[in-house]
């Protein structure tokens, strides 16, 4: 009774198929809402079950799993007894601190992926270090969806789409814009407003002297203020 490739169905009870067809589900099933993760790992190895997912833009969400009430009970059971034993909690610890010391350990590399990424003339080198922290402070932290969370492509790669977005959003009017719906124009945009980045960049690389009118010397101004506002 397992299907691949689910989606919500027209009504809380049923289900679609990736051909179409609409399934209703079985008697006995509840849903289980996404959220804990060895739970939902645990319902799906036991044996029958539904993932049901959908998509949005480009993004796939989890909408839970279907399967059966005594199952999802049992299963749930059973961890809450695991979980409440004095060796989960020191475990818990412990993957706390490995994941943190990880974290922070990315956050140092990624920062300094950053400033070799900007390499900034000595004349603008206290700028450079602004720059870098404000992109991996925005960038870093672990659930942000953001390209610095990624490891499809190199920490280079990563440290350039992060300033490029970062600048996009800061120093452009692009949050202002409004959306379209010609197929690749807002890429188009995006592109050309990348471009216009990468030029401000170099002058900064150029050691050349640039007026307090510019925009990446006031977004960094603002977002100074903001973290202190003495």
């Amino acid at each position: 009774m397992i299907a691949n490739t689910l989606t919500p169905g027209p009504t809380p009870n049923t289900v679609r198929t990736a051909a179409g067809k609409v399934l209703n589900v079985p008697n006995g099933w509840v849903l289980l809402p996404p959220g804990d993760a060895a739970l939902t790992r645990r319902v799906k190895a036991d044996g029958d079950h539904w993932v049901v997912q959908e998509k949005k833009g480009r993004k796939i969400f989890s909408r839970g799993v279907w399967a059966p009430a005594t199952t999802i009970d049992r299963l749930r059971t059973e961890l809450e007894v695991e979980r409440s034993t004095e060796s989960f909690a020191k475990r818990q610890e412990a993957d706390a601190k490995r994941r943190e010391k990880a974290q922070l350990g990315y956050v140092g590399d990624f920062f300094g992926a950053v400033v070799t990424f900007l390499d900034f003339h000595d004349n603008h080198a206290d700028l450079a270090q602004r720059l870098a922290r404000a992109v991996t402070e925005h960038a870093t932290p672990v659930g942000s969806g953001t390209v610095a969370r990624t490891k499809r492509i190199p920490i280079e790669q990563r440290a350039e789409a992060a300033v490029i977005a970062w600048m996009r959003h800061q120093t452009t009017a692009y949050d202002s814009m409004k959306s379209t719906r010609v197929k690749g124009q807002r890429r188009e945009v995006r592109r050309l407003l990348a471009q216009r980045s990468k030029k401000l960049l170099g002058r900064y690389r150029s050691g050349e002297a640039v007026s307090d009118d510019c925009p990446l010397l006031k977004s960094l101004a603002e977002t100074t203020t903001k973290d202190d506002p003495r």
